[in-house]
């Protein structure tokens, strides 16, 4: 690929300055307007150098003739009266769009020309001659020397043009007339608006992707399809161009040819991929392909893959190359406030891709716009699947034409981006927006392309959805703040999570409208705050994997976007606003959950069973064995609850700590796994350490001193196997979903005990304040000095029942002693005393865990993620550590939420 595609730039360069002085044209003028932010790339561009890379690299042609750089420009009050032999006033850099900076218009026209000269290379004589477009919004009209080329309806798909015949010798006139009305329009514009506000965006009208001319034989390509086929080791290519046409194909890896295949234009092609090499995230290894029809030949690449969804480890699973990788990924807009929808270099395109790659991303949502080719071939290169949305209708209400033009271009979408490799999904709608006939748009992309899934409408839990038809391949939910859990999936569909996120920072000196940011949220006044609640909730994320059988997340977002303040990024790409490695951290640990090499490290976990008609089941102890259980009773929720420790043999593996038998782990001893006491010896911890290993959907726990034994459940039973050894536990049939742990949620959540159905009173263990209790008062907590002098009110105050978590079993609720039937809560971060009013938001919001804290026991709040009860200045709050709000504060938190449990004031 490498080979094929050098020298490139050196090539367009090179024709750019074959361009004919273009004769009035030339005089136009040239001037970036003033941006609110710039890029580090925004200073880079000039007129001789606006995007000069080769735009198509899946269909390469070495001659060619740039056509980016200063056109004449004019609005107009229609497209009636081309503009034929006229200087027009302005001077616009193409590809930017008119509203964009760089474009040296900024503002919107709803219909406009564009002008310039140009002359064909001697060289070209006796072929035809294509005027290319990337892209145009939304509808264009092209003239060459007062002939009408062509029309194009649609903003976001390539076009091209016949010109031969409209040619003469020596300089030409081309003219471009654009319709772009954007607001109330018929057509797909996504988040574009004339008057941008909160998550829509500045318009982007007229040419905004590069424009070039190229001669072709009179029988040539249009366009190459392909399809790995895997299962045959064969690329399944078809060649689109004149009919009729014999064609040759070649596959090159490191410029030697290792398969060929002969046909006809629109014909299937078997193209041998020998041993192939698979492209995936971790590998993005692409072929080079060559493809010669007579005399027009053309260079691609492509990659081996293969896509599916199947039940693996009992649960519904999107695959690449037949297992189940975890899709994290981001909701990249495609946004930038130089060139609104078109990024100012190549380099600044490809920066997006290669920063979400570090963070340790593997995914991407385009979210509702579609990108340059050679966005495309980037995220190719660097390993990072993508989501393509399509571009949503303005309105949710039908328009008139609307629906006709949404399926024409996405139909078009599709077959323009099928042969991308690492688009993995299709997604038609978002939100609702503008949806309609779901379920036959699903049938549609299918009918288009069969080898990937299709996500009907994403997050159809939100909004402005329609019911759901049940026929796409995907359940997507949209949970900004991880506070309610994701639909599980079902029989036939993959659950994911869609959007989630939007955490804020604004940074002074990089906002778009200074003081106007916004998130979806809170905003957090630092890079520590702002991480630290990042990591939080992609810990969930990663808890949901098994526990709910999540296999994608999208974070909101790369960058910011306008006032939209809740990126890695700031909009101009200059800040990182979180810490890189605490990201990546945090990433890798969610996608090593997915894969099984992790396990809950440090946190209380259980192990599920994951093999089909079993799920239902968790491995729990009992009469210090080891076994399987349908769990039912709170005694079986604990026994199957266990600490995940650094391994007591190897602290890279782990050991599993009971949690309601602390000091016993489970170990192998006679090949059955049991429960025992840890004795200190050297071969006790040997046999209770076990490394986590890839499974069938989930984790293989292999002994650590018995290298190629596995944990298995059997007949109810759990033993340590080798598949094929001699007992019959070590049986071959089923064994890697036998050997394969789901590891979930714990079915009793609290990791420290509270005595139920007692009074108690809780001290403050923060050094200074010792003296103080939690207490309620008018309504609120608080916490004051008591001690035996207090008055019988202060001591009622400070005293509460412990009772079974209102929401949750296996945590607690606070029924206030002198106030019964009323129960401390949290109400926005304030917790308050307040009686049932029977919702489920009142159960949750008065349920806390009880953890192990500094001193004593942390209530961790049930619904309000990473948050646990804190004092602060006297008030008492859910915090969370290093938050956006001033009892957030990371000084002194572990102390301020640890709580010493004691006698009752008022028994």
């Amino acid at each position: 690929m490498r080979k094929l595609l050098s020298g490139l730039t050196g090539l367009l360069v090179l024709s750019t300055l074959l361009v004919a002085p273009p004769g009035a044209a030339a005089e136009a003028v040239w001037q970036p307007k003033p941006a609110p932010l710039t890029t580090p790339w925004t200073g880079q561009v000039s007129p001789t150098n606006a995007l000069p890379e080769y735009p198509r690299p899946q269909l390469v042609r070495s001659d060619w003739l740039n056509l980016n750089g200063v056109w004449e420009f004019a609005g107009a009050p229609n497209l009636s009266s081309p503009p034929f032999g006229r200087t027009l006033a302005e001077g616009v850099l193409v590809p930017y769009p008119i509203e964009s900076a760089l474009s040296g218009i900024k503002r919107h026209e709803d219909h406009m020309f564009y002008r310039r000269a140009f002359t064909t290379p001697a060289g070209w004589a006796g072929r035809r001659v294509k005027l290319n477009f990337g892209a145009v919004t939304w509808e264009t009209r092209v003239w060459v020397n007062g002939v009408s080329v062509g029309t194009h309806t649609g903003g976001f798909d390539a076009f091209s043009f016949d010109i031969t015949a409209a040619l003469r010798a020596g300089a030409n006139e081309v003219i471009v007339g654009v319709r772009s009305t954007v607001d109330g329009s018929q057509y797909p514009i996504g988040k574009q608006r004339r008057d941008p506000s909160g998550i829509f965006y500045t318009a982007a009208s007229g040419i905004w992707q590069t424009v070039w001319l190229e001669p072709v034989a009179a029988n040539h390509i249009t366009r190459l399809d392909t399809t790995p086929d895997v299962p045959a080791g064969v690329l399944d290519l078809v060649v689109q161009g004149t009919a009729g046409q014999s064609v040759r194909a070649e596959v090159l890896t490191g410029g030697q040819v290792v398969g060929t295949a002969s046909g006809m234009v629109g014909g299937h092609l078997r193209v041998p991929v020998p041993n192939a090499r698979l492209w995936s995230p971790d590998d993005p290894f692409l072929y080079d392909l060559r493809v010669t029809l007579g005399g027009d030949v053309v260079t691609g690449y492509f990659g081996m893959r293969s896509l599916g969804k199947a039940l693996v480890g009992g649960v519904m699973r999107p695959l690449l190359n037949g297992r189940f990788v975890f899709q994290l990924g981001t909701l990249d807009q495609g946004y930038w406030p130089d060139g609104i929808y078109t990024a100012p270099t190549d380099a600044a395109l490809r920066f997006d891709l290669e920063r979400q790659k570090a963070l340790g991303f593997n995914m991407v949502r385009k979210h509702i716009k579609v990108e340059p080719a050679r966005w495309f071939y980037h995220a190719d290169r660097l390993g990072l699947m993508v989501w393509q949305d399509m571009p949503s209708l303005d309105a949710v209400d039908e328009v008139p034409n609307g629906r006709a033009h949404f399926e024409s271009e996405l139909r078009r979408i599709v077959d323009q981006l099928k042969g991308i490799t690492s688009i993995v999904q299709w997604v038609p709608f978002n939100e609702g927006w503008g949806e309609y006939d779901a379920g036959r748009i699903v049938d549609l992309v299918r009918s288009l392309d069969n080898t990937r899934l299709i996500n009907h409408n994403s997050g159809s839990n939100c909004c402005v959805s329609d019911p759901d038809p049940g026929n796409g391949d995907i359940i997507d939910d949209h949970a900004y703040q991880m506070s309610s859990a994701t639909r599980p999936p079902d029989a036939n569909r993959v659950a994911v999570l869609g959007e989630y996120g939007g955490l804020g920072r604004r940074v002074v000196g990089h906002e778009w409208q200074p003081g106007a940011g916004f998130a979806y949220g809170e905003l957090y006044p630092d890079e520590t705050s702002l991480t630290g609640r990042y990591v939080e909730i992609t810990k969930e994320v990663g808890r949901f994997v098994h526990a709910r059988g999540l296999s994608a997340s999208v974070y909101t977002e790369p960058y910011d976007v306008e006032n939209e303040v809740n990126g890695f990024y700031t909009y101009d790409r200059q800040v990182l606003k979180m810490s890189e490695a605490r990201v990546r951290e945090v990433n890798r640990r969610v996608l090593a959950l997915a894969d099984g090499t992790e396990v809950g490290r440090g946190e209380v976990i259980s192990l599920r069973v994951t093999t089909a008609g079993y799920t239902d089941r968790h491995l729990r102890h009992r009469d210090a064995l080891a076994r399987t259980d349908v769990i039912t009773d709170d005694l079986g929720r604990l026994d199957a609850t266990f600490w995940a420790r650094p391994g007591l043999a190897d602290a890279a593996c782990l050991s599993f700590e009971s949690r309601n038998y602390p000091g016993r782990f489970l170990r192998h001893s006679g090949l059955r796994v049991r429960l025992d006491v840890n004795d200190g010896s050297a071969a006790f911890a040997g046999e209770a350490t076990f490394c986590a290993r890839a499974g069938a959907g989930g984790t293989r726990l292999e002994s650590r001193n018995l290298p190629g034994h596995f944990i298995r459940h059997y007949a109810e039973g759990v033993y340590l196997a080798r598949s094929g050894g001699t007992n019959p536990w070590d049986s071959a049939t089923s064994f890697a979903a036998d050997t394969t742990w789901a590891a979930v949620v714990p079915l009793w959540r609290s990791g420290a005990d509270l005595p139920l159905d007692q009074a108690r009173s809780f001290r403050v263990t923060t050094a200074g304040f010792t003296d103080r209790y939690l207490r309620h008062q008018d309504g609120v907590a608080r916490t004051d000095v008591v001690n035996a002098a207090s008055s019988a009110l202060l001591k009622g105050d400070a005293t509460f029942i412990v009772r079974r978590g209102l929401s949750e079993p296996s945590c607690y609720s606070f029924e206030s002693r002198n106030h019964p039937g009323q129960y401390l809560r949290h109400a926005a971060f304030r917790v308050r005393l307040g009686a049932s009013d029977g919702s489920e938001l009142f159960r949750r919001d008065a349920t806390f865990c009880a953890q192990p804290g500094v001193g004593g026991v942390r209530l961790a709040s049930v619904n309000e993620l990473g948050a646990s009860v804190r004092h602060y200045a006297e008030e008492v709050w859910v915090a969370v550590n290093g938050g956006a709000h001033a009892y957030d504060n990371p000084a002194s938190y572990d102390a301020d939420v640890s709580w010493a449990v004691s006698a009752a004031w008022t028994p």
